[in-house]
């Protein structure tokens, strides 16, 4: 059966062809078939994008789906379904499960839920480590032929240097990025937020600068040193943002994301100790915030991804040294996004979906990230002309965020996987 949508009057941003015009696009089967202005509608289903925006389906790079091991907190089930309501048409899960991903039937797993009960793309990420233990390389060829999409320990990082050189080494043989959670754990154990003042204060226990700078150095040299593919997660940093940087210029293979959360919020957010702030790397100073905005414009920072990382209430309604850290991000990428680099006038407009996008497909081989005719018909249609309040519930099975109640634009209207609505907003 010949299933068509139209999708009619919207701005059309796609940064992989340079698009940025009021134009329709056709759907057919699954597939972008035609981007053109004032299409006809035949027998297609019509969606209506006046004074919307339509840009390739959102690609989050970092995600945490809990499933196996943690269903309590999300499943791949109710993650897909959170990232749908986001505007998030494929995701990256990353392998710290119960077991951890470092292994072909693991992959197979994820993959086989993800087509039965998922909403959106699940693409895994399997363990640089077997384990994630840092020691002996988990099987990266058997992952690749799997189907990972990257391989990473997050949640942890590769202390032994010699280890994460062979890492990037062997998955460079598999075009394969390696993502590195930066994090020296001799100067960040115990640490439960920002090391400063505000800590002081506070009486917590700090994280420096420097426990994510020392790593994001050490494995930029490893990078030059093995030629691999590094790409950072959650930059948080100004020393981080300046090293990845001078590293690009030197022509070292290096990529990084970063999250909302490091570019909307400081640790003044941790004063009247709100678990929900207690994430890992911990939210930094204003100059880092600076930073980091400055290194999305400049390019430095290629992705903005959510780190979604789902708790139970149970969990987060603990003293602020014992909670565990982590936001659920999926629902909120979007907004915060547009809302604080576009809205604030700190990136262009198309800049902004780029990050969302194109980029993050490039960088992960993905294969989407555009409206080009002829690719898969992830689409989402979002509105910036409207703001509303982030809800304290969320489609996701948890609601740890510190967003709950902000008033934000940059919502999505319609969520489009593979030509199918996943997720259409209800009327307000």
């Amino acid at each position: 059966m010949n299933m068509k949508t139209l999708i009619k009057n919207g701005l059309v941003i796609d940064p992989a062809n340079g698009t940025e015009k009021k134009t329709d696009i056709l759907i057919a089967d699954g597939i972008i078939r035609r981007v053109s202005g004032k299409l006809a509608a035949g027998r297609a289903q019509v969606i209506n994008a006046a004074g919307k925006i339509v840009i390739p389906g959102a690609i989050d790079v970092h995600t945490h789906l809990r499933e196996p091991g943690n269903e309590e907190k999300e499943t791949i089930a109710s993650g897909t379904a959170a990232a749908a309501a986001g505007g998030v048409t494929s995701i990256l899960c990353m392998p710290n499960t119960k077991p951890v991903i470092d292994n072909q039937t693991a992959v197979e797993f994820i993959l086989l839920k993800a087509h039965n009960e998922g909403r959106i793309n699940v693409f895994p990420v399997g363990a640089i480590t077997k384990g994630s233990l840092g020691g002996e390389l988990a099987e990266i060829g058997e992952l690749k032929k799997a189907g990972v999409a990257a391989i990473s320990d997050d949640g942890n990082t590769v202390m032994n240097a010699q280890v994460m050189r062979r890492a990037l080494e062997y998955a460079g043989m598999f075009r394969l990025p390696v993502i590195s959670h930066c994090e020296d754990t001799d100067l960040s154990r115990h640490g439960v937020m920002h090391e400063g003042y505000i800590s002081t204060i506070m009486g917590l226990r700090g994280i420096p600068s420097e426990s994510e700078e020392v790593i994001v150095a050490r494995d930029i040299i490893l990078a030059k040193l093995s030629k691999g593919h590094l790409h950072i997660a959650h930059v948080s940093t100004r020393g981080a943002v300046q090293l990845i940087r001078d590293a690009k210029k030197s022509g070292i293979n290096v990529t990084a994301e970063t999250c909302p959360h490091y570019f909307t919020l400081t640790d003044e957010a941790v004063r009247n100790y709100d678990t929900n702030t207690k994430v890992k790397p911990p939210l930094r100073g204003g100059d880092d915030i600076k930073a980091v905005i400055e290194g999305l414009a400049d390019g430095t920072i290629d992705c903005v991804a959510s780190d979604h990382a789902p708790h139970t209430v149970e969990e987060k309604n603990k003293e602020y040294d014992l909670a565990p850290f982590g936001i659920a991000g999926l629902e909120t990428l979007l907004p915060l996004t547009f809302t604080y680099l576009y809205g604030k006038k700190k990136l262009s407009l198309k800049d902004t979906v780029a990050k969302l996008t194109s980029n993050p497909s490039r960088i992960f081989n993905l294969g989407r990230g555009t409206l080009t005719p002829g690719s898969p018909a992830d689409i989402t249609v979002v509105d910036i002309s409207k703001h509303y309040r982030v809800k304290p519930e969320f489609v996701s099975k948890s609601s740890n965020s510190p967003f709950a109640g902000w008033k934000l634009t940059g919502f999505p209207t319609h969520t489009i996987v593979s030509g199918k609505i996943a997720y259409k907003r209800k009327k307000h």
